[in-house]
């Protein structure tokens, strides 16, 4: 049995908990399997191809072409982590999100700037346990500038050279270049100096315009959103790419979003991954607006038809923090190589009531049920795995992820 094949172990784990979601398995139609014939033939698909996908492919059709684009992709049975850390230096923000737990107004109970000393000790925690990643990001304060954050990072960089700094998503560096008043490729520029290694894909939410404009009003725009990945990549950074979905959004604007993201990594190669999410409206401030969270097998549906769609991606990651670690475990075999981080903290989804973390050993059994080997990287996507010293390897540069890709989906 090859490691990327399940023997009967592991689909008698993974059944019981795809049994409850056959109710919403829908057909397989003539139109839909020819579509599903050109994802067997590695042929790229449109946007409308993706909605009847989306629309009425039943889950176990969706779940075998996402599982056959990963293990094309992947064929050595591997599925990698990263031992990290989420740091979150305050809280305090000003766009008003209403799907957002986390954030407070400044001034506002809660609000904090969290001290430097304070944060040593996160990121010597994490050092000890031999961990490749801090992922570093806060709410829009109104008085945190670009010179506040990079002092922070060449002095965690200097206590901790071997963590990479993730830090710093799209709105926030859009929201930095607004306070500095000057332009973003000048807040990267510094970062870059500072020691920011890559930059994590938050904030994108769902990058339609009609959708921002009722959930994040005051957020980047889809096209700024765009533009500030364009210019990392640009500048030799490479960052990742992510949604939330299950909120406002219709299926066609989710697939809207993932066309707008293949086609900028079409064009700069710089995305090292993509991660998607169910919005969690407990706690939210509105909940009139989010009462109901989005289904298991809503959130299954859109996971495979990622690995389908994002054919120029190389890594698709779960996500066990918002859906729990056997729904992980599930999209092992629905188009995931990745399991994100082990997060020895997370802030954001879990001040809306949503706590999944789980420990390194955890994590690796899980893997390992699912029929992969579990594997460490960094943030590059290289394995650093020392117990493997012969699958250890570098990450690839955002020019040969662009040509990787353009290879393989215009042969």
């Amino acid at each position: 049995m090859s490691p990327s094949s399940p023997g009967p172990a592991v689909r008698a784990e993974l059944d019981p908990a795809l049994s409850g979601l056959r109710p919403a398995l829908g057909g397989r139609g003539p139109e839909l399997e020819a579509i599903a014939e050109r994802v067997r033939e590695a042929e790229r698909i449109t946007p409308e191809e993706a909605l009847l996908l989306h629309e009425h492919a039943d889950l176990a059709l969706l779940g075998e072409l996402a599982d056959l684009v990963r293990s094309r992709l992947h064929p050595e049975g591997e599925v990698t982590y990263i031992v990290d850390r989420n740091i979150n230096p305050t809280n305090v923000c000003v766009t008003d999100c209403g799907f957002c737990a986390f954030y407070r107004r400044p001034g506002a109970e809660g609000a904090y700037v969290e001290s430097r000393e304070s944060l040593h000790r996160k990121v010597a925690e994490l050092a000890e346990q031999g961990g490749r990643q801090i992922l570093i990001q806060g709410g829009h304060h109104p008085y945190l500038k670009t010179d506040w954050w990079c002092e922070l990072i060449v002095d965690l960089k200097a206590r901790f050279p071997k963590i990479n700094a993730h830090a710093l998503s799209a709105p926030e560096l859009d929201h930095l270049s607004k306070l500095d008043k000057r332009p973003v490729e000048a807040v990267i520029d510094d970062l870059i100096a500072a020691g920011v290694g890559s930059v994590p894909g938050a904030g994108a939410e769902i990058l339609v315009e009609r959708v921002r404009k009722q959930i994040a009003p005051k957020k980047t725009s889809t096209e700024r959103w765009l533009d500030i990945h364009r210019k990392l990549h640009a500048a030799g950074l490479r960052s990742s790419a992510t949604m939330m979905f299950g909120h406002v959004e219709t299926p066609a604007e989710r697939i809207e979003h993932m066309l707008r993201l293949r086609d900028l990594q079409d064009e700069t190669g710089g995305f090292t991954a993509f991660a998607c999410w169910t919005m969690q409206p407990k706690g939210v401030p509105d909940q009139a607006r989010y009462p109901v969270a989005a289904t298991p097998a809503e959130y299954l549906r859109v996971q495979a038809l990622a690995r389908i769609f994002l054919d120029n991606f190389a890594n698709i990651q779960t996500s066990y923090v918002t859906q729990g670690i056997k729904m992980a475990q599930i999209t092992l075999r629905m188009g995931c190589n990745d399991f994100g981080g082990t997060m020895l903290e997370e802030n954001v989804v879990s001040a809306a009531g949503c706590f999944h973390l789980a420990p390194i050993a955890t994590i690796e059994r899980v893997i390992a049920r699912a029929g992969f080997l579990p594997l460490q990287r960094n943030s590059w996507y290289g394995i650093v795995d020392e117990r493997h010293p012969g699958r250890q390897r570098g990450p690839q540069s955002a020019a040969q992820a662009r040509g990787a890709a353009q290879a393989r989906t215009h042969p």
